[in-house]
């Protein structure tokens, strides 16, 4: 339930407070004060798109805030937000500025408009002069039905189903063209890859290959530096370097008996023994790894001409970079393999959606079709009242593809003689429009449990006593739910709990809009008005008590 609404600094509102009873609250005013742009804020609430313009001429910003209810199946909703759900009541702000974005808060909570909007479907209908054309869409006829059958949710589920179905044929279409496009490519994948796996590519390999290619090309002049150091040790003619050291420590520990200090530059020469023996030994070891095969020498030059071949072909600086190739080659063979794989479960994934859409869809349209009758019948009971005596009313229900609505397609016949009913969209007028709505509204608030209606003007083209029970059908729904009513007929005005009034004045640099409550002899002058026009006459005042009095 709508309890209160403040507006600030919007259109031709300056500061508006207003609370709103239970039951029913009648709405009127005369054209152009300002009803229009009451709702126009109170759209603001419930998600409408934000417009700068609707700034007040001179402010920085305009606010709107209402405040509801808070029943407990809004606590889920709201938590999922970040949003606190206080049982107390609802309070939904939003600000628009001059300049810059709107910006929306929940229990003083910052949130995304889209929020609003879905606060607004468990909140508040509003049916206004637009939603009469909506009364034509199949969409609109169909989503009645479902209320009416009770499968709303249902649906929602087979949406949910269909739209999983077709992301998953999506993705399965994307997968299939990149599993073709693999499949082309294969051979051409399968034989460098094979190539360069037989080529047994291993990191640094070219660095040693080259490294040995050098001493391969020069074996010989290195075997032939190798025998002059190793012969320099052993000269053939003179002693060897490590028998004149040998000596020359010995001669050194004889002096060290008179001469202090020989002993250790002798130890030092017997170091020197030692380690010209180990480089002595080091050089005779690498001699003997000097290989002087031709055999060796074209076998490490036909290896480094096949990387170099390689890294040439696949446009590669070293041979990590060939090695990743090789890599990149094999993990396209694989992801053939692997892609297939996923292929199948995202099938089996869209088979299992499609079963399971395929059964929902059934019992939605079992539910649809045993429903249709009565919906017929409820909608008829209720526009014969409303003094469409001779009304015809069906509701149809043709197979359609399959899609997030089901395998139905419903549409509303309609005929206002007694004759063969035809489509609704091609037939009624706009009384007659306006009673359907009603009819289905009626309808809808038994079903949904929305806590409230508003009604702009949904007695368009109706009058004398269709619009005296088109307002005592507003009434009886103001019983079970609270209605706020729009209206310019003085029969439906005068069933209201409480009356309000729009106007509009002038406070010297423009008109300003404003909404009372009036009572008493007040409101028997506004029912007189709408009774009589600009000119209220006695006769009007009359018959407005007698239509207060029976209300």
């Amino acid at each position: 339930m709508l309890r209160s609404l403040h507006i600030e600094n919007y259109v031709l509102i300056d500061s508006l407070d207003i609370s709103f009873p239970e039951g029913l609250s009648i709405i009127t005013g005369r054209t152009g004060a300002g009803k229009s742009i009451l709702l126009g804020a109170l759209g603001l609430l419930l998600g409408a798109k934000s417009d700068a313009a609707a700034v007040s001429e001179g402010a920085s910003s305009c606010i709107v805030e209402g405040e509801f209810d808070s029943p407990e199946e809004l606590r889920d909703l709201l938590e999922e937000a970040g949003t606190e759900w206080d049982p107390a009541g609802l309070i939904i702000r939003r600000v628009i500025p001059a300049a810059g974005r709107s910006r929306s808060f929940v229990n003083d909570c910052p949130v995304q408009a889209a929020l609003l909007s879905e606060l607004a479907e468990r909140l508040v209908d509003i049916h206004s002069q637009d939603q009469t054309r909506l009364l034509r869409d199949r969409g609109f006829q169909l989503s009645v039905l479902d209320h009416f059958a009770g499968v709303s949710g249902k649906v929602r589920e087979c949406s949910a189903l269909w739209k999983e179905i077709l992301l998953l044929n999506a993705e399965a279409a994307k997968l299939r063209a990149r599993i073709d496009s693999l499949q082309g490519e294969a051979d051409y994948n399968a034989a460098q890859y094979g190539q360069l796996e037989q080529a047994k590519l291993v990191p640094g390999e070219l660095e040693e290959l080259e490294a040995e290619q050098k001493q391969l090309a020069h074996a010989e002049a290195i075997k032939e530096a190798f025998a002059a150091a190793i012969n320099a040790f052993t000269p053939d003619e003179l002693p060897s370097i490590d028998v004149s050291l040998k000596e020359a420590a010995r001669q050194l520990d004889k002096a060290a008996a008179f001469v202090p200090g020989m002993e250790a530059l002798a130890e030092r020469i017997r170091s020197s023994r030692i380690e010209l023996e180990d480089i002595r030994e080091s050089i005779e070891q690498a001699d003997s790894k000097v290989n002087l095969s031709e055999d060796r020498l074209n076998e490490v030059e036909g290896r480094i001409s096949l990387l170099y071949s390689l890294m040439q072909k696949h446009r590669c600086a070293n041979i990590d970079e060939l090695i990743a190739k090789r890599d990149e080659f094999g993990q396209a063979l694989f992801d053939g393999g692997a892609l297939q794989e996923k292929l199948q479960e995202l099938e089996q994934r869209s088979k299992k959606a499609a079963d399971a859409h395929k059964v929902l869809c059934a019992e939605i349209s079992k539910a649809r079709k045993a429903s249709a009758p009565a919906l017929a019948k409820d909608i008829l009971e209720t526009l014969r009242y409303l003094e469409l005596d001779r009304a015809v009313f069906a509701v149809n229900v043709d197979p359609a593809e399959p899609g997030a609505n089901g395998t139905d397609s419903v549409w509303f016949a309609f005929s206002a003689t007694g004759a063969a009913p035809v489509d609704l969209a091609k037939c009624a007028s706009g009384g007659e429009v306006s009673r359907i709505m009603l009819s289905l509204k009626a309808m809808l608030a038994r079903f949904t449990g929305m806590p409230t209606m508003i009604f702009d003007e949904i007695d368009t083209g109706v009058s004398g006593s269709a619009a005296d029970r088109m307002g005592a059908t507003i009434c009886r729904m103001g019983e079970d739910m609270q209605v706020i009513a729009i209206t310019h007929l003085p029969q439906v005005a005068a069933k209201g709990n409480a009356h309000f009034v729009v106007a509009k004045t002038d406070d010297g640099d423009r008109a300003v809009s404003g909404i009372r409550r009036i009572e008493g002899e007040e409101r028997v002058q506004e029912i007189a008005r709408l009774l009589s026009g600009a000119s209220i006459t006695p006769e009007a005042v009359a018959n407005a008590r007698s239509l207060l009095g029976e209300k």
